[in-house]
């Protein structure tokens, strides 16, 4: 089957995930900077999980624009990923109200290494469905970058719980590594 329905229905699916985020941000009450100040911690989760939910669908239209089609596997295991998007409001909403408590920023955490891992089974599954000699095979190569950020995430987990702000800054870490530019993709599609 064609893979513009699940191009379109992931588009979709992400930008409901970032509209019900930044939902979850509210108006400050008072006129002067220090009306922001308790907002901190709502507004920093906010921006983290922009980025990261960002940095999925950049990835996502990225694959599927180097794969001719798709299958039942391959819908499922997109779907599977988007259940863990779906999630992302709700954690950050638990790490950023609760400011930074142990278990909310673990719980924030476990829902991006589940993204990493639904992320690699839907990656297995395109690959799987499209073979070791194509475009989308070259591209994705050994994904080192995605094997280091579920490495990166597990160990933030475990470490939430020695000091949460070492969990932050490794969700910090693994978003930065993707903010510079992927270009495995681009490389592929441009040749």
């Amino acid at each position: 089957m064609g893979k513009g329905r699940v191009e379109a229905f992931t588009d979709g699916v992400v930008a409901i995930i970032i509209t019900i985020m930044v939902l979850e941000l509210k108006v400050p009450h008072g006129e002067d900077v220090s009306a922001l100040l308790p907002l901190w911690p709502i507004f920093f989760c906010y921006v983290l999980s922009f980025i990261n939910v960002g940095i999925y669908w950049n990835n996502l239209h990225n694959m599927f624009h180097t794969v001719q089609h798709v299958d039942g596997r391959v819908l499922w295991a997109n779907l599977n990923l988007l259940f863990w998007l779906s999630l992302m409001p709700v954690t950050t909403a638990f790490m950023g109200e609760n400011h930074f408590a142990p278990v909310p920023v673990a719980v924030y955490g476990a829902d991006l290494a589940l993204c990493a891992i639904a992320y690699n089974i839907l990656a297995a599954a395109l690959h799987r469905l499209h073979g070791n000699n194509t475009a989308f095979a070259r591209a994705l190569g050994n994904d080192r970058k995605g094997k280091i950020s579920l490495a990166l995430y597990i160990a933030a987990v475990l470490l939430t719980f020695v000091n949460q702000w070492i969990g932050v800054a490794l969700y910090v870490l693994v978003a930065m590594i993707w903010l510079v530019p992927d270009t495995r993709f681009a490389r592929v599609i441009e040749k």
